[in-house]
């Protein structure tokens, strides 16, 4: 190949790369705005208000966590057989868009409607993500796959930035819950527009393939989960990441989805605090995914994601104890940090343990085990939150101070997630695991 091919080759790659982290900047805003700063704490407090609102949200995040673990698979299989990763990422990501800009329209009372439109968004958010994910090793070779993921972790938590500095201005000055509705439909447009590169200079290198006769794509999809089933015995080291995957993967997702809950409730935190809050942890995750991608490649990624489930758990038990609206802050600096290379490596791994023909079924069980822990997790974290708030008001206490009481149990059970998943993590074999991808790669 001339130098002038390579360049252009490496210039359609570079674009494609840009195409690819812009997207991720996109649904990060949905993420900063939607799960963590604006909405959950709106959801809670507003929408619904008291014990009870921690325990709904857990649900409606939990029904669309459930939605998207049972279609990802299919879906996934489906995606590989007819090279058609962007169309479907397409196709969720359009509902994300539309049911996050309906958000606009809940305002207090509005439970049922607020709990459907957010489920939806949500399920369009996170089914998207797997076909995302499942174009990183098209667009990235192995070698790159590390340092490509952690710069799609670093630019999406920034494009969460910029839409949080671009929401706070209107909530500060205006105040009352129309600009709050507002922001939501804004930060729907955000994701939208960001993602048009995506749509537009990605290439998918996958081959559609034709129907056999008396075939459609339900029974094909069906029968390539059968076929990767039945060659599991061959990815043992995956499977056992996976496990350990959906085990710590609760704990992260339980921190995320409970932060302004959590927030609001011990520290009474108001709006303008928690965008400022949430605007940290994504200026801090922007250095972690970084960081852990840099320290990924030279020490090995289980090693770096060994660290930084340590270190997210040391996090979770100094939050146990804290009191201060300061350390509050502090310690969502650090778990901004840490978070992000637990996710941004997991999702590297995965990428260097599927074979190429198979990665959307690889990334679609991965979306499996993320999104059965996305509903276990803040499930378990919501109950927990309100059984125990029940418990300690029917002792005496009065009602804000059991609430209060009642999110640190649900503390506790973060820290149990992560380091029971780490236990699991510490078996796995990454040299091994990579091999056998490797040896798979020309496996049809």
């Amino acid at each position: 190949m001339t130098q002038i091919a390579q360049a252009v080759k490496k210039g359609g790659r570079n674009r494609e790369h840009w195409a690819w982290y812009l997207y991720d900047f996109g649904n990060s805003a949905y993420a900063a705005v939607v799960l963590l700063a604006v909405y959950s704490a709106y959801f809670k407090g507003q929408v619904v208000g008291g014990a009870q609102g921690s325990f709904l949200w857990g649900v409606s995040v939990g029904i669309a966590m459930l939605v998207v673990a049972v279609i990802s698979p299919i879906l996934g299989a489906i995606a590989d057989f007819t090279a058609s990763k962007k169309r479907f990422m397409f196709l969720f990501s359009g509902i994300s868009w539309i049911f996050t800009a309906l958000l606009f329209f809940v305002q207090k009372g509005d439970i049922f409607m607020g709990m459907l439109f957010f489920i939806l968004a949500e399920i369009g958010y996170r089914a998207g993500q797997v076909y995302y994910n499942a174009l990183l090793p098209e667009i990235a070779a192995p070698e790159d796959i590390g340092r490509v993921s952690g710069n799609g972790w670093a630019i999406g938590s920034a494009g969460g930035i910029l839409c949080l500095l671009l929401i706070l201005p209107p909530i500060v000055l205006i105040k009352g819950d129309l600009v709050v509705r507002a922001s939501l439909a804004f930060t729907a447009l955000f994701f939208a527009i960001s993602s048009i590169p995506a749509f537009l200079w990605i290439k998918e290198r996958g081959k559609e393939q034709s129907l056999p006769l008396g075939e459609n794509y339900l029974t094909i999809g069906f029968k390539r989960i059968g076929r990767t089933l039945k060659a599991v015995r061959h990815f043992k080291e995956f499977i056992k990441f996976i496990i350990s995957f959906l085990i710590y993967n609760d704990g992260i997702l339980m921190a995320l989805d409970f932060a302004a809950i959590i927030g609001a409730v011990l520290y009474g935190m108001n709006q303008q605090q928690l965008i400022l809050f949430m605007i940290l942890v994504q200026a801090t995750s922007v250095i972690g995914a970084y960081i852990f991608a840099i320290v990924g490649g030279k020490i090995g990624f289980k090693r770096s994601l060994v660290i930084s489930i340590l270190l997210m758990t040391a996090i979770v038990i100094w939050m146990i104890f804290n009191q201060t609206l300061t350390g509050f802050f502090v310690i969502g600096a650090l778990a901004g940090f840490a978070l992000t290379g637990v996710q941004s490596v997991s999702r590297t791994m995965v990428g260097l343990f599927a074979p190429n023909k198979q990665s959307a079924e690889f990334f679609g069980f991965f979306a499996v085990a993320g999104r059965t822990s996305s509903f276990i997790g803040p499930t378990v974290y919501g109950w927990l939150a309100a059984a125990a708030a029940v418990w300690f008001q029917g002792r005496g206490q009065a009602a804000g101070l059991a609430e209060q009481a009642g999110q640190r149990v649900g503390i506790v059970s973060i820290a149990v997630f992560l380091l029971v998943g780490l236990g699991l993590l510490l078996s796995v074999n990454e040299k091994r695991a990579r091999q056998v991808a490797l040896d798979h790669n020309g496996v049809d």
